[in-house]
């Protein structure tokens, strides 16, 4: 598994990680099991959030006595990040996670709260050792501005966002800025929200040629070329651990500049949108 650093002063992470959005609402067992052998694989880098249910503590479960091993993400709903309302709500992550401290932890989009606030609480969350770094998710560029006006430089860790094939606004604004202020950008449903390409289309037909020629999967081309960039992670999530190890393996599968190019024309980014996109 290939690792990259994670932002200016972030530790090396794994390039492909685990997400766990509705992963409660299957069978518990498996979804450890699958969380467990991405983590064997080397899948170190796990996100979740105090809104994905019971996801928080399905963790749990897969990662005892593991931590150490692991860059263990979580976030705080806009409707909670108040000063004292982000501190209570890391806590109330930390307890359900079963572990002292979060590698990174994330305001989940931007709402009422001024950034101010939220900023202040991350702060003393750092200040206090309960998290490491801190950042932001759905955050377009200038909201992004606004932040780094807030927190200052080099404090930003990452920017969360929808990044798949298909939906490729943040190459037009996102990307650059982060690149720009080092920070560290993490493509959550990569594979689209149950729209990943058919192999009867016309895009689908360039993924499965590319595939072929690594001895891969469509979901592994589509994972490097997402991951391209130097500055950009990725956070698939797998139901089981056939899933994970597909999901793991695209961490060690390095596009070539015609292939990259053949996905470019294949899924092309279009115009820029006027507000970003999310799920």
């Amino acid at each position: 598994m290939r690792t990259k650093k994670f932002g200016h002063h972030g530790p090396n992470v794994s390039v492909i990680g685990q997400g766990t959005w509705y992963l409660d609402r299957g069978d518990r067992k498996a979804a450890v099991a699958a969380l467990r052998r991405g983590i064997e694989l080397g899948m170190t880098h796990i996100d979740t959030a105090e809104m994905y249910g019971d996801a928080e503590l399905v963790i749990a479960d897969a990662i005892q006595g593991r931590r150490d091993e692991l860059f263990l993400v979580s976030k705080v709903l806009p409707s909670n990040a108040s000063r004292r309302g982000t501190i209570t709500a890391c806590e109330r992550s930390l307890k359900r996670l079963k572990t002292d401290h979060l590698d990174c932890y994330l305001l989940h989009w931007r709402g009422s709260y001024p950034l101010e606030d939220t900023v202040a609480a991350f702060e003393e969350l750092v200040a206090s050792g309960k998290i490491r770094s801190w950042g932001v998710s759905n955050f377009d560029a200038d909201d992004l501005g606004e932040i780094l006006e807030v927190s200052g430089k080099g404090r930003i860790a990452c920017n969360q966002v929808l990044y798949h094939l298909q939906e490729r606004a943040i190459e037009h604004a996102v990307i650059p800025w982060c690149e720009k202020h080092g920070v560290a950008v993490v493509a959550y449903s990569p594979f689209g929200h149950n729209d990943f390409p058919s192999p009867r289309s016309k895009g689908g037909e360039v993924l499965q040629k590319i595939a072929e020629a690594h001895n891969a999967t469509p979901r592994q081309v589509a994972l490097a070329f997402l991951t391209r960039a130097a500055s950009v992670f990725s956070i698939p999530k797998a139901s089981s651990t056939e899933h994970a190890a597909e999901n793991a393996a695209a961490g060690d599968l390095v596009l070539s500049a015609s292939e990259i190019e053949a996905l470019d024309k294949a899924f092309p980014r279009g115009p820029k949108p006027r507000s970003l996109p999310m799920l």
